[in-house]
């Protein structure tokens, strides 16, 4: 029997970071390679990727990466997790080339080619595995399902899907397509959850939302529009030209993100243009001569995710764009429920600059994901004998369950995955067994290495109560305190409004560092700096309700200081290296031969000897090294 297993890396209970890995006998086929962005109490980190170990320890046993779309929460861990394991690459004409761009920045993968072009025509013979693959419709061309072909059944990843029968050729699928795959035994669905949510509102075709972004720049005449969108969202990019084009206006891009984005997907001819792109693009300086009016900026921000870069222009951050009255802000992504409390705030901000807000995502029901229905019919489709719901948080995933339950896919065989579950099929069943932790690593800047939940822990202490520093300075050997504290806090309180608060902290550290002295038996740096942390913490808590970040800095005062010496007084140590060098002065006029090698001999022993310390111990030595050439002589 063959040996068949699901394990999720990303995607499951969470938005974004999509990641599954099907082992077959020897093989894993990875699908998916995404990233997912910060939540909000995430501070300062830029992305997050799923935890390769298990991977990077079974490297040699992947038969290869296999992408569905372009887009980061399906491609956008590659960069760091090709730094640790370098595998092929499979994926449509687009979505390769976007991966290339994702990886084009790092050094250690400038000499990396494997990549692969497939469509839904390819058929790839790994021998106990045949992957296929079909084409579905998304918010990028070319976006594709992948189809694993075992002995047992077929294993089915959806990636991203929804059903548009309005759909442009290039974002249509292929049902007859679905249907062939069908008709063949399907094992287990890995089926897109994120659409599957009832909110109140239908869905609307793409059709119907290229009309909504031209009637909003219409209607904005004499306004500037700044555009807010995922730099990979093909379709809603060429929406934009469209509109930009239609209503004589210039578009400009705002960051080199989206635009080495399209000019790849033109360069594909996955973008249309409807008249020259002299007429149509302009840069930024030109935002200075073009009248408002007649200019759209495209504003997508770092790794093509707009909303920061959106929430620092509305702080007026932003060193090309100032916003006003003459604005019409367009905000054409839907964000995730994670961040739309980050959004609110940024469109009040935006409000307070002058500008006018609109947000696709509150007039229209917009998405790239497929409805409950959608699922159903992706289901009917397939006829699996087990369902995943995958790519969504965990309430969607229940929708998507009670859909497909719906469907008469019986509960049992419905299955509610976590990240690092390990799902093994018998011959009857998925039974997860020999599950393994799978955390996530959070990147800040261009570091590989996990920021780590202690860092992020720090940050929110320091953004919420602050930070609190005494600085004190302490004899050990006489075993006190020889300076008063120096107490500072940045977030916490003001200082000089609260004197007494600072005194009080002051005798407290002098008394828990008095304690420590007295009492501890060896001396330990650490433990006298947590006794403080605790004392003051405890101290401040009890004060104020409120726990600032505790940083207790203890110096010791210098024990080895250079004396110092009165004009014409002489140390021991220079009275000796005074009379050794007449001794050899003398010695050197009667036997220049013998003094050459008693200096051999002097230069070797002080190579020989370890350094002194103090001005004391050296005159020590230059008296012992005078008696010793005397008795050699």
């Amino acid at each position: 029997m063959t040996d068949l297993r699901i394990i999720p890396f990303g995607g499951v209970r969470e938005n974004g970071k999509n990641m599954y890995a099907v082992s077959v006998n020897d093989e894993i086929f990875i699908l998916d390679a995404g990233l997912k962005y910060p939540e909000t109490e995430q501070l300062g980190i830029d992305v997050v990727i799923p935890d390769f170990e298990y991977l990077v320890n079974n490297q040699e046993k992947i038969a290869g990466i296999f992408l569905t779309h372009g887009h980061a929460d399906s491609i956008g861990a590659l960069p760091y997790l090709l730094q640790q394991l370098q595998v092929p690459i499979f994926g449509s004409e687009l979505t390769i080339a976007l991966a290339k761009l994702a990886i084009q920045g790092e050094a250690d993968l400038k000499a990396f080619d494997d990549f692969h072009l497939v469509n839904e025509n390819t058929e790839i013979d790994f021998g106990a595995v045949k992957v296929s693959f079909f084409n579905t419709t998304h918010t990028i061309p070319e976006a594709l399902g992948v189809v694993l072909g075992t002995d047992e059944g077929q294993i089915v990843y959806t990636g991203h899907f929804k059903f548009d029968q309005t759909a442009e050729a290039s974002y249509q699928t292929n049902y007859a397509r679905l249907a062939e795959i069908g008709a063949k035994p399907v094992l287990a669905l890995l089926a897109d959850a994120a659409g599957t949510e009832d909110i109140g509102k239908p869905m609307v075709s793409e059709k119907k939302i290229h009309q909504y972004v031209e009637d909003s720049f219409v209607a904005a005449k004499g306004k500037r529009i700044i555009v807010a969108v995922v730099a990979s969202n093909i379709q809603r990019v060429q929406q934009v030209i469209d509109a930009t084009a239609k209503t004589h206006r210039r578009l400009i891009f705002s960051g080199q993100d989206v635009e080495q984005i399209v000019h790849a997907a033109l360069n594909l001819g996955k973008l249309n243009l409807p008249m020259p792109k002299e007429e149509l693009f302009a840069d930024l300086k030109d935002l200075e001569t073009l009248p408002a009016g007649q200019i759209v900026v495209l504003e997508t921000g770092k790794m093509g995710e707009p909303v920061k870069n959106l929430h620092k222009m509305a702080k007026g951050e932003n060193p090309n764009i100032s916003l006003g009255d003459s604005d019409l802000v367009f905000i054409a992504t839907t964000p995730s429920f994670a961040v739309e409390s980050y959004v609110a705030q940024t469109r009040n901000l935006l409000f307070q600059q002058g500008a006018d807000v609109k947000q696709i995502s509150t007039d229209l029901r917009s998405s790239g994901h497929g409805s409950a229905e959608d699922v159903q019919m992706m289901i009917n489709f397939m006829k699996p004998e087990f369902f995943f719901p995958v790519s969504g948080e965990f309430r969607v995933m229940v929708t998507a369950k009670a859909a497909a339950e719906e469907v008469n896919i019986p509960v049992k065989k419905i299955i509610m995955a976590k990240r690092g579950d390990q799902y093994v099929y018998d011959g009857q069943t998925f039974e997860k067994k020999g599950g393994f932790t799978i955390g996530e690593t959070m990147i800040d800047g261009d570091s590989l290495n996990d920021i780590g939940n202690v860092v992020l822990r720090d940050r929110r202490i320091l953004s919420e109560d602050g930070v609190f520093v005494t600085v004190v300075t302490i004899d050990r050997k006489k075993r006190k305190v020889v300076s008063k504290p120096k107490m500072t806090s940045r977030g916490f309180v003001y200082v000089k409004a609260n004197r007494d608060l600072m005194k009080e902290a002051g005798k407290l550290t002098i008394d828990a560092i008095e304690d420590y002295l007295k009492n501890a038996k060896a001396f330990d740096w650490n433990e006298l700096k947590n006794g403080v942390r605790e004392s003051l913490s405890r101290f401040l808590f009890n004060e104020t309700r409120r726990r600032p970040m505790v940083m207790p800095v203890v110096m010791e005062v210098n024990q080895n200081r250079r004396p110092h010496h009165t004009k014409g007084q002489e140390t021991a140590g220079q009275k000796g290296k005074k009379a050794n060098g007449n001794k050899d002065q003398k010695k050197g006029q009667k036997n220049p031969g013998q003094n050459n090698n008693q200096k051999k001999q002097n230069s070797q022993a002080k190579q020989n000897k370890p350094k002194s310390q103090g001005n004391k111990a050296k005159g020590q030595k230059n008296q012992n090294q005078a008696k010793q050439q005397a008795a050699n002589q």
